[in-house]
This record gives structure tokens, sequence and C-alpha cells, in this order.
């Protein structure tokens, strides 16, 4: 039980957690991990050390060659992997909220990962005419911090998006043949 008990205790070791525990083959380093979930180098080294003590975190190399790795032998591994796959999810409101900043989506669908299903060619389709893509590229990189996952997303402007739909676009098709969740339709479909 001691393990566990030092595995939860703060935001930043929920983001922590969410980064290794999604991305269990990864070999991080403390700066990939802080940019990735946007939290300070210092945060990220405390973290790290914490879950290397509890044993889910193993540590290859010394110093600022150190990278970190899922210990695949930690004995609540699977446990831990479901109660946090089951538990992670963002409120519609802050994607909303988050995409908003880049511009006025007319159309924004869920896929993939926000319907669980992991291996989508896509899991976020946003269309609209102002978007202005570096905003929203910062956007969905702060809601990956969130989710400890990548999120792999599109943009359209709503003549091309309509185009796209009437050819049958492959990538639309991905999206809307198989279980998506439509957050916002101004476009009618």
């Amino acid at each position: 039980m001691e393990p566990l008990a030092k595995i939860f205790g703060s935001p930043a070791r929920l983001k922590t957690l969410r980064l290794f525990l999604f991305n269990q083959n990864a070999n991080l380093s403390p700066d990939d991990i802080a940019k990735r979930t946007k939290l300070s180098v210092v945060a990220v080294r405390r973290e790290l050390t914490e879950l290397t003590a509890a044993g889910l975190l193993r540590k290859k190399g010394a110093r600022a060659a150190a990278r970190y790795q899922v210990n695949p032998r930690f004995e609540h591994l699977a446990e831990l992997d479901n109660f946090i796959r089951d538990t992670t999810s963002v409120r519609p409101q802050d994607i909303l909220a988050a995409l908003r900043r880049a511009g006025t989506p007319r159309l924004v669908v869920l896929s993939g990962l926000f319907v669980g299903i992991i291996e989508s060619q896509i899991d976020l389709l946003i269309v609209g005419d102002t978007i202005e893509e570096r905003v929203l590229a910062t956007a969905v990189h702060s809601l990956e911090a969130e989710l400890g996952r990548e999120i792999r997303y599109a943009s359209f402007a709503t003549a091309d998006f309509r185009y796209r739909l009437g050819v049958y676009d492959r990538l639309l098709r991905d999206v809307f043949d198989y279980p998506h969740r439509v957050l916002v339709d101004k476009i009618g479909l």
C-alpha cells in the first residue's frame, strides 16, 4: 500500500502520471516532461523523485542525461492505468473555451480519444473562417497538457470543409462514420 500513498498528492503529480501512463513506452527527460505538462522543471523533478521512489518510474542515466520511463513491473500498473484512463477527461466547456481563443468555431467535433477510440486518425475537428492557426495550436497544446496525450486535430475553413464533405474525403469519413460527438454545429450538418 505504501507506493500507492506516494503516487497521488498534487495536480503536478496527476499531470505527470497521465503523461507517463498514456505514453508508457516513452523515455522522457525532465525538460521534455516540463514542456509537455506545462509545469516548471523544479516541480517535475520533485514529482519524478516521488514516482521513482514509489517504483512506478525507472530512471536511466544521471543528472542532465537522466531519462524516465514507466516501470512495467510496478505491481499496481494495470489498475492505476485503468483508473487514470477512466477518470481522465476534459469537460466540453473547457475545450470550447480553449478553442474560442483562436477564433469563432462553426463546427467542433470530438472523436478518437475523446470518445474512447485510441487508434483514430483524428481526435478533434474544428471548422471556422476566422481561426488563427498559431493560437489554435497553443490552445490544443494546453489541452494536451491537461490530458497527458497528444491530440490529433484538423482545422478547415467552412468552404474547404463543405467541399471535402461533398467529395467524401477520407479524413472526414473517419470522423463521421465512427463514434463522434458534435459540440458546436452552426453549419447545419
